[in-house]
């Protein structure tokens, strides 16, 4: 009997080192499973820490090549404008230079001529120009033919060349039809001194007063050497 207690009792312990070292081992586990899930969480943390700062660098990076764009395109404009502004400053210094040129032009032709003719010229004097081709013109405007006109620049070109400021130093005789005094021809208009036109019309209607036509004022001349 004595003995089976023995035995028992042994059993007993036996078992239940058995059982502690179960627990041990289970406890020793469980630390395990603790410390592997500890570590698996902190990988995951740090997979999403490094996930996330991925993230933000790269909208870091957006954002900072947006804004680049966004200045290079600013600066891009602004150049445009710049070198918008500096053509339209040069256009509209080179408009003034080109008025002030003409103006200056008109005041020179106002003091010396000679004055710009205001008429049109017909295509039947196409063939003359300058003040030939105003004579001619006038001369058709007169009511006279393109045959008188011919005899009109054969006188004309005997007396003056068809030059407005010819004059003759002996007599006085002045401009395009060679009036004397020169004064007379401010009948036709004021400017008489510098425009071929005025000189022409006071001319035309002097002929046609004397000699009706420009032809018989050339066949006078041929006869008597002045008109």
């Amino acid at each position: 009997m004595n003995r089976l207690r023995g035995l028992s009792a042994r059993a007993a312990s036996v078992a239940l080192l058995l059982a502690g070292l179960a627990g041990g081992v289970h406890l020793g586990q469980q630390q395990t499973d603790r410390r592997q899930s500890a570590v698996l969480a902190g990988q995951e943390k740090a997979s999403t820490e490094r996930l996330l700062a991925q993230r933000q660098a790269e909208h870091a990076a957006a954002r900072a090549a947006r804004a680049e764009a966004e200045q290079a395109a600013a600066r891009k404009a602004t150049a445009v404008a710049q070198t918008a502004a500096a053509d339209a400053r040069a256009l509209e210094t080179a408009q003034r230079k080109v008025a002030a040129e003409k103006k200056a032009a008109a005041k020179r032709a106002a003091a010396t001529g000679p004055v710009p003719y205001a008429g049109t010229i017909p295509d039947a004097c196409a063939d003359f120009s300058g003040s030939r081709a105003i004579g001619c013109a006038l001369t058709l405007k007169a009511g006279l033919g393109i045959g008188q006109f011919s005899c009109l620049n054969k006188l004309w070109d005997h007396e003056s060349g068809w030059n407005y400021k010819a004059t003759n130093r002996s007599s006085g005789a002045y401009g395009i039809p060679q009036a004397y005094p020169g004064s007379k021809m401010a009948s036709a208009g004021s400017d008489w001194r510098i425009s071929p036109a005025t000189q022409i019309t006071w001319g035309l209607g002097y002929i046609k007063g004397r000699y009706s036509t420009p032809c018989g004022a050339w066949s006078h001349f041929q006869s008597a050497g002045s008109y």
